[in-house]
């Protein structure tokens, strides 16, 4: 659906974006994530033709972001980190001013993106009169007037209160089922929730590119997994789990009662039908075991050195 190779982008002896390549699979919610100034909002841009690369090459469909601009913007709907709607506009007037740029037969379509959005209620009201949500939820509709494939979000859950971010994450969640969604985003839990995969940047450059689970689940092909048995001592139980092939240490655990040990094994494979036979095999109870998952600002915080956005 998107394919980016090696677009690079300079403002003066600045680097923003330094020969970045990713693809982006149809039906994908991929969160693009990055402490201030990493390059996020720069390739959106980019994406969305409103910048164009020093070099590199950006296509998406079957339109080159250089060669047919208008062709990229047909297919591709996106809210800017400040929503472009007019104050002084109601609602209706502003999606049927979007509708009539495009070309679309607007009584039936605003109707249909006025549903989706949820801003039924506040269709013949001023924008300026609205609260932030409900202006999100409006630059939504006109991200949307048009039913692009693609649609690419810019933080847009930025100055919302808790209740309206949840709001905006599940409405982008339900269009995610029928499009391509890119979303940027500062707030890490909101990109657990709602992104199937993420790409990091840092300082210009992609630090990291994977499904979101995988990414938790552990680093550098690493994976860490917690232990909780019954009947043994940790010495003995550390000694048998040090034995399996792949293990690379095994940490302590105080957990009242039980004995427990966290595991970190190296490799792709899965290491838990092993730890279980080795548990099995001493006779030992086993309570619990799972694989640790990572939350995502920790592995943020590793990939970009401490950096917070």
């Amino acid at each position: 659906m998107i394919t980016v190779q090696g677009i690079t982008k300079k403002f003066g002896e600045i680097t923003a974006v330094n020969n970045i390549t990713f693809s982006i699979r149809e039906g994908e919610i991929t969160g693009l994530l990055g402490p201030n100034g990493a390059g996020k909002t720069t390739t959106l841009r980019m994406l969305t033709c409103f910048l164009r690369p020093d070099s590199g090459t950006i296509t998406v469909g079957r339109y080159s972001v250089e060669d047919d601009p208008v062709g990229v913007r047909r297919i591709i709907g996106y809210l800017p980190e400040s929503a472009p709607v007019y104050g002084d506009m109601i609602v209706y007037d502003y999606l049927r001013f979007i509708a009539e740029i495009r070309s679309i037969e607007y009584p039936r379509r605003i109707g249909e993106i006025s549903d989706l959005c949820g801003i039924d209620e506040v269709m013949h009201m001023d924008i300026g009169q609205l609260s932030k949500g409900y202006r999100q939820r409006v630059g939504l509709a006109q991200a949307l007037i048009h039913d692009p494939d693609i649609l690419v979000l810019d933080e847009p859950t930025t100055g919302l209160d808790p209740n309206q971010i949840i709001e905006i994450r599940n409405l982008i969640k339900e269009i995610g089922k029928r499009k391509t969604v890119i979303l940027s985003t500062h707030i890490l839990p909101e990109v657990e929730a709602t992104c199937d995969r993420v790409i990091i940047i840092d300082r210009g450059s992609i630090v990291a590119d994977d499904r979101t689970a995988h990414l938790q689940a552990g680093s550098g092909g690493t994976k860490r997994v917690i232990v909780k048995v019954s009947g043994a001592v940790y010495p003995d139980l550390s000694e048998e789990l040090r034995k399996l092939a792949g293990v690379v240490e095994v940490e302590e655990l105080h957990e009242g009662g039980l004995v427990a040990a966290r595991v970190i094994a190296d490799g792709d494979g899965d290491i838990r039908p092993d730890l279980f036979k080795a548990v099995s095999g001493r006779n030992w109870v086993l309570y619990e075991m799972f694989q640790e998952q990572r939350s995502l600002e920790r592995v943020f915080r590793e990939l970009t050195g401490g950096g917070v956005e």
